[in-house]
C-alpha cells in the first residue's frame, strides 16, 4: 500500500473514534494530554509493516545512560513500505484530524523526520525519563505532538517497552500506554511532558514508527527553550544525578551556540 491509501484509513479511523479520543485528550490535558487508538489498520498492512523492519545491524545503535535503542531515519535504505507507513501520518487530512482532536490553532509534520522514523527496541533496551527538546531543527518551531505506531505483534504488557508518562514528575507514579501491536499513539510534548519507555523484558524486538508535529505556537503559556533532557528512574539515584547534569551542560551549550556544537545526524537527507 502506498501512503495515501494508508492515510484514508487512518482518517476513517480517527474521524470514527473522534468523540472518543478528543475527550480522552481533554480529560489529560491538565497534565500530559494523550490518546490512543487500537486496531488502526487492517491487521496484514500492520504485519506488512512490521515484517519489512530491517535487522538491527541495518539500523544505527544508540547505547548511553539515557537510552539503549535502534533508530533509522533514512527512509530510502529499506523497503518502501516503511517510509509510506511514516509519511501517511504527514497527509494533511490526518494531520488536520488530530489538530482538531488536540485542540491546537496549528499543527505541522516534519518531512525531515527530526528524530522521527522508526525505532527497535530488544531485549534489556530502554528509554530513560525525559523531555522531548522543544523545537524543531531550526528552532523555528514548537515541539507539541508525538506520535507513536506500534507495529510487533502480538506485544503483552509484561514485555517491557510501554510508553510510561509522568505527570507529576519522576519522583510520581507513571501512567503506562501499552505498545500494543497496530496501537497509535500521541502525546503532547511540552516542557512537563515527562515520558519514558519501560525496559523490555524478552527476547524479541518492539518495533515503532514515530513521527513529530510542531507549531507555531507552544501547548503551555509557560513553556521556554529546553533541549532533550534526562533523568534517572526513580530507583536510580546516581544515574539521575549524572544525567541532570548533562542535561544542565547540553543546555548552557545551547544558549551560547543556538545550533549546538554538532549537527544532529538523525534526519532524512534526501
Amino acid at each position: 500500500m502506498n501512503r495515501n491509501q494508508i492515510a484514508e484509513i487512518v482518517r476513517n479511523r480517527l474521524s470514527e473514534s473522534f468523540d472518543d479520543i478528543q475527550a480522552q485528550f481533554r480529560q489529560t490535558s491538565g497534565d500530559i494530554g494523550y490518546f490512543y487508538v487500537d486496531d488502526l489498520l487492517p491487521e496484514s498492512v500492520a504485519h506488512a509493516i512490521h515484517d519489512q523492519f530491517p535487522s538491527p545491524e541495518g539500523m544505527k545503535l544508540k547505547k548511553s545512560l539515557r537510552e539503549y535503542k535502534y533508530i533509522a531515519a533514512q527512509m530510502d535504505q529499506y523497503d518502501p513500505i516503511l517510509e509510506e507507513a511514516i509519511y501517511a501520518f504527514q497527509d494533511p487530512g490526518v494531520v488536520e484530524l488530530v489538530k482538531q482532536v488536540c485542540g491546537m490553532a496549528s499543527a505541522y509534520p516534519d518531512e525531515h523526520l527530526y528524530a522521527g522514523g522508526i525505532s527497535m527496541m530488544g531485549k534489556d533496551q530502554f528509554l530513560n525519563p525525559h523531555l522531548d527538546n522543544s523545537h524543531d531543527k531550526d528552532r523555528e518551531r514548537w515541539r507539541v505532538l508525538n506520535l507513536l505506531y506500534y507495529v510487533a505483534p502480538d506485544w503483552k504488557r509484561e514485555n517491557g517497552g510501554n510508553l510510561e508518562l509522568w505527570p507529576n514528575g519522576v519522583g510520581g507514579e507513571p501512567i503506562t500506554i501499552e505498545s500494543r501491536f497496530n496501537r497509535l499513539a500521541v502525546m503532547a510534548t511540552h516542557g512537563k511532558s515527562w515520558h519514558s519507555v519501560s525496559p523490555i523484558a524478552v527476547d524479541r524486538f518492539r518495533c515503532c514508527v514515530s513521527n513529530y508535529y510542531f507549531a507555531d505556537e507552544a501547548l503551555r503559556d509557560d513553556d521556554s527553550f529546553h533541549v532533550t533532557s534526562f533523568r534517572g528512574r526513580p530507583e536510580q539515584r546516581v544515574r539521575d544525578l549524572v544525567l541532570r547534569a548533562d542535561s544542565a551542560t547540553r543546555m548552557l551549550v545551547r544558549k551560547v551556540k543556538s545550533d549546538g556544537v554538532v549537527e544532529n545526524p538523525h534526519v532524512y537527507k534526501r
